[in-house]
């Protein structure tokens, strides 16, 4: 097990600055204003929004999620990473999930996506608002599709 943040993991450091393009790539916004690759992934852990990223697997995992995505989902950096992205819609929403994410696909970016997810511990939270993007490797190619958003709110009471 990694000692070190999450953020400042050379693996991570890395990720984040794909984030980073992919996003200004596709809606020629900031995620955080530009830094040293440290600096811009520490500012992207701590950001007030919510942002986090799966690969291209059969059953993409995911492979990123700042501090606010681990308080929401409820988890941490370890069982986020190794978790299904299905699994943060309950399954009466996964078919919905999958199709906004095909159109993200085609579009390389859509906004304004809203949908009802579920923490690990089965909490539900409608989110609004969000931003879904593709995101890009070095030559431009596909590599993960990535998720932000800062308007959410619970379903029922805890």
């Amino acid at each position: 097990m990694d000692i070190h943040p999450p953020w400042q993991r050379p693996s991570v450091v890395y990720h984040s600055q794909r984030l980073a393009h992919s996003f200004h790539h596709w809606t020629g916004g900031q995620l955080v204003p530009a830094a040293e690759a440290t600096a811009m992934a520490h500012q992207m852990f701590v950001a007030p929004f919510v942002l986090l990223s799966h690969g291209l697997e059969a059953d993409p995992i995911l492979n990123y999620g700042n501090q606010a995505a681990l308080d929401l989902w409820q988890t941490d950096w370890e069982q986020l990473t190794r978790m299904p992205s299905r699994l943060t819609a309950e399954p009466t929403e996964r078919q919905a999930r999958a199709q906004q994410l095909t159109q993200a696909t085609a579009a390389g970016c859509i906004e304004n996506y809203r949908g009802i997810r579920i923490t690990r511990t089965g909490r539900r939270f409608l989110i609004e608002n969000a931003t879904i993007w593709d995101v890009l490797d070095e030559a431009g190619d596909r590599c993960g599709q990535a998720a932000k958003f800062s308007d959410w709110m619970w379903l029922e009471s805890d």
